[in-house]
């Protein structure tokens, strides 16, 4: 296995413990042995276990002697809940050591410069666009900007409405794209829905597995607004903890969520149009369906654009198909 195929495994590895992690960064680790070969893999365990490198490390055992390291971020350089990583690989004696994007974190950062003194062969910048597009987004977003990464979600008929004139949303989506949804929920730390939404829809915000049980890790559910809401809804079982903000500053909200790193705004075009209005959104995930539903709902309410002048521009970074539906993504042009 060449270097860019083990980092896209490491892509993967990190995905897979996204939400895990935090306040660490989610992570994949592959090790490859002398000639080349998978000798162990690895990713970040939660808050106070071990590092990927280490994982990944502990499993080559012998084998990593001579070997590679690919890893998704640079190597750590300081002693925080665990030893650095990069005691750990000039002691298991790698040659080289491939990462794609270097730690912003000036308290880690330093990891490359450690390993080439120790003669350790470093390369930077592998496939570090898919990581930092990937695993990594929100918590890059979060060390460059000491707030939660926010993405607005949403589903829509193509013609752009989120619901039929009678108010019927369920379902806009097929199957495959409510899945989707429901595994970034269950890897995001908190998910947002105005009071408007929770009358109209009584959503639990629960992330489900595919036979519709519950997940074993759930966000923290946010209901945000002026209105007191029924002690009977559904947002408010325990399936997950809640948090009720009387506000309708989404500044106020950001500033709640300080202590996260992956938050996703679901509420309805009211509240989406104040969080974009306040600027706050740093990524728009749409899942449009091929239908036509007409009618006055849409998924947007005012975002202040009175002329096309003024319209907020936005540039495409993935499309991908999910059954019958078209996920959009979108970053602020």
């Amino acid at each position: 296995m060449n270097t860019e195929a083990a980092m896209r495994l490491a892509i993967d590895l990190a995905e897979q413990v996204k939400g895990t992690t935090y306040p660490n960064p989610p992570v994949g680790a592959v090790i490859l042995d002398r000639d080349g070969e998978i000798a162990g893999v690895g990713a970040t365990e939660p808050p106070g276990g071990p590092h990927a490198e280490v994982v990944a490390l502990r499993r080559a055992g012998e084998r990593a002697r001579g070997g590679t390291a690919v890893v998704t971020l640079e190597p750590c350089n300081h002693h925080g809940r665990t030893p650095p990583c990069v005691d750990a690989l000039v002691a298991a004696g790698v040659s080289a050591v491939s990462y794609a994007v270097s730690d912003p974190n000036p308290v880690a950062a330093g990891g490359s410069t450690r390993l080439a003194d120790a003669g350790i062969q470093v390369t930077a910048g592998l496939l570090a666009d898919d990581v930092s597009g990937g695993p990594l987004r929100e918590w890059l977003h979060k060390q460059r900007t000491g707030r939660p990464h926010l993405t607005w979600k949403f589903a829509a008929s193509v013609d752009g409405r989120s619901a039929a004139a009678d108010g019927s949303s369920r379902w806009i989506t097929n199957e495959a794209a409510r899945a989707d949804v429901h595994r970034r929920r269950g890897a995001a730390d908190a998910i947002v829905v105005g009071t408007g939404t929770v009358f109209a829809d009584d959503p639990a915000l629960t992330a489900r597995l595919s036979d519709g049980s519950v997940a074993e890790r759930q966000p923290l559910r946010v209901v945000v607004g002026e209105r007191e809401i029924s002690s009977e809804a559904r947002v408010l079982n325990e399936d997950s903890r809640t948090m009720v903000i009387r506000t309708r500053d989404p500044l106020e909200v950001v500033r709640a969520l300080s202590d996260r790193t992956d938050v996703i705004v679901e509420g309805g075009p009211t509240l989406a149009g104040a969080f974009l209005r306040a600027g706050v959104i740093d990524r728009i995930l749409a899942y449009v369906a091929p239908i036509l539903l007409g009618g006055p709902i849409t998924a947007l309410d005012d975002i202040g654009v009175t002329s096309i002048g003024q319209a907020h521009k936005w540039r495409f970074d993935g499309v991908e198909r999910l059954g019958p539906d078209v996920r959009l993504s979108l970053v602020p042009n």
